[in-house]
């Protein structure tokens, strides 16, 4: 009997140790040589692909400075790696390990933040409603008895459905498995409206085939802050997340980076978004956080 405890306490003490390192990701990358960023495909000038297993935009490259210092902290070159996450999968791949960091376009709420924990915001974003120019649409109202499109694992139609002017209004949802497949169903028709952020929004049609056919309308349908994503309960690695950010902003660079990826052209076409730096994120910078978007329906 005491053999038999003896081994269920080195069993628990080795399985604890294990839950114990999923949580301490500093120690994780530092055994393994190598960090996993989580990365999407088509979220706009946050987070896409340039093929090849490469991928660009603001929050990877914000992502890539806060690996520079986790480095420093760990004290060693790690391998990056690139993980293509979708809205679905992209909490359970950074709860499970799967994903060391986020660096999408995730919003910061409430729901996730029992899940997950996030660095302080970044981007504040606001949803919207883009339909092809010719189509007439200028408001919510108008999407009465018409497909609108969204992306799976998402709170854009869920915000939409909640906005006050769009009481009475029956529309049917359509779901892309990814951004750029959201975007395609209203290119094809298969839908009338697409509903996301309006940096994810810009950036599809930005790089459309003609994207003069396109345009953003309607009202501001929620206003959400967009942060970088990590585990939660592991306040080592978050502290090393958030000074790397905070220095940014105070230093300036941050706007800087900003510049960079919304207003200046980027590959791999070189078009520009055309996407200048908000009110809400100005604030967000000034006053750096990681308030869920719940604080900021109550303003």
């Amino acid at each position: 009997m005491k053999k038999h405890l003896l081994v269920l306490a080195i069993v628990a003490l080795t399985t604890g140790g294990a839950f114990a390192q999923a949580n301490d990701t500093l120690a994780k990358v530092k055994a393994s040589g190598s960090i996993t960023m989580g990365v999407r495909d088509s979220s706009g000038a946050l987070s896409y692909t340039l093929g090849e297993g490469k991928y660009a935009g603001f929050h990877v490259e914000l992502c890539q400075r806060i690996v520079a210092n986790v480095e420093k902290a760990v004290g060693k070159k790690l391998e990056v790696k690139y993980q293509s996450v979708t809205s679905q999968n992209r909490l359970p791949l950074t709860q499970n390990g799967t994903v060391d960091i986020e660096c999408g376009s995730t919003t910061n709420n409430a729901t996730r933040q029992k899940d997950v924990a996030f660095a302080v915001t970044t981007f504040v974003e606001e949803v919207r409603i883009v339909v092809k120019a010719n189509s007439g649409i200028t408001s919510i109202v108008q999407l009465n008895g018409k497909n609108v499109a969204t992306t799976t694992g998402t709170t854009s139609v869920q915000t939409l459905r909640k906005n006050e002017r769009a009481n009475g209004i029956d529309f049917k949802e359509v779901y892309g498995k990814d951004h750029a497949d959201s975007f395609l169903l209203l290119e094809s028709g298969r839908a009338e409206a697409f509903v996301m952020d309006g940096s994810i929004l810009a950036g599809n049609i930005a790089n459309a085939k003609n994207p003069a056919d396109f345009k953003i309308v309607g009202e501001v349908l929620s206003v959400e802050p967009i942060a970088i994503m990590l585990r939660k309960d592991d306040p080592t690695f978050k502290k090393v997340a958030d000074d790397t950010l905070k220095d940014l902003m105070k230093s300036g660079e941050m706007a800087k980076l900003y510049d960079k990826w919304f207003v200046q052209p980027i590959p791999p076409k070189n078009v520009k978004v055309g996407l200048a730096v908000s009110e809400s994120t100005k604030a967000a910078w000034a006053m750096p956080n990681d308030k869920p978007m719940e604080d900021y329906a109550k303003k």
